[in-house]
């Protein structure tokens, strides 16, 4: 598929996040492979996993269009998604379609700026970035460095950026009034309702991630309200 009709093909639709990390009870590459075949069953149009081991089994399993990550804490620097090029080519290998990094301006490992990077990227790869921020100038530098996507993914996860509890509308209409590249709502959905509303700001797609694919976090919810 051509970089544009991947971006097209996940266009005004629901990506769902399989992600189950080591300390989590779903985690497995079976198992995440299994929860993305639901997740297609259930109407996604697009997945979003982490690791080259998840991805290569998703792919396996469904035909949709993966947004691939590999989260590494092992660097001297708070950034941990796909920090490197050497995780960027690991799940590019694996067969993700989209590669997602950390748009933030935090100090990326190694003191590479975020501009350095993703002509790095774009060096030695053929492949549709999308940038992670949590802020709007964020968005706007991302996008002048030549990013693909922008999601907000992290806003609330920076000591500077919004700590609603919820999806960072604001943020979103700000991004997709103000940049020429496609918006993708990420992060604290929990409602249909409200994927529903950011589709109608002008998101180009909304992931969900939590609400759908983490039942421990999910039973918490109901078990909380018993127990109060």
């Amino acid at each position: 598929m051509s970089i544009i009709s991947i971006i097209n093909d996940i266009k005004g639709g629901l990506i769902v996040s399989c992600q189950a990390l080591e300390d989590e009870p779903l985690h497995g590459s079976k198992i995440m492979a299994a929860m993305a075949q639901a997740a297609k069953e259930g109407g996604a149009i697009g997945i979003r996993a982490n690791s080259p081991e998840d991805i290569k089994a998703i792919r396996k399993q469904v035909d949709l269009p993966i947004i691939g990550l590999y989260k590494k804490k092992n660097y001297d620097s708070d950034i941990y998604i796909t920090p490197t090029l050497k995780e960027v080519e690991q799940i590019i290998e694996a067969g993700a379609d989209i590669i997602a990094i950390d748009s933030t301006n935090r100090i990326r490992p190694n003191n590479k700026t975020l501009k350095e990077f993703i002509k790095e990227i774009k060096e030695n790869f053929n492949v549709i970035i999308m940038g992670d921020v949590s802020t709007f100038e964020e968005g706007l530098k991302a996008q002048e460095y030549g990013i693909d996507l922008v999601g907000t993914t992290l806003s609330g996860y920076t000591k500077y950026s919004s700590s609603d509890d919820g999806p960072d509308f604001k943020l979103l209409k700000k991004l997709v009034n103000n940049l020429n590249i496609p918006v993708i709502l990420e992060g604290k959905v929990r409602k249909p309702s409200e994927v529903k509303k950011a589709l109608k700001i002008g998101a180009w797609a909304v992931v969900v991630g939590t609400s759908i694919t983490r039942p421990q976090i999910i039973t918490k919810r109901f078990s909380q309200v018993i127990d109060n």
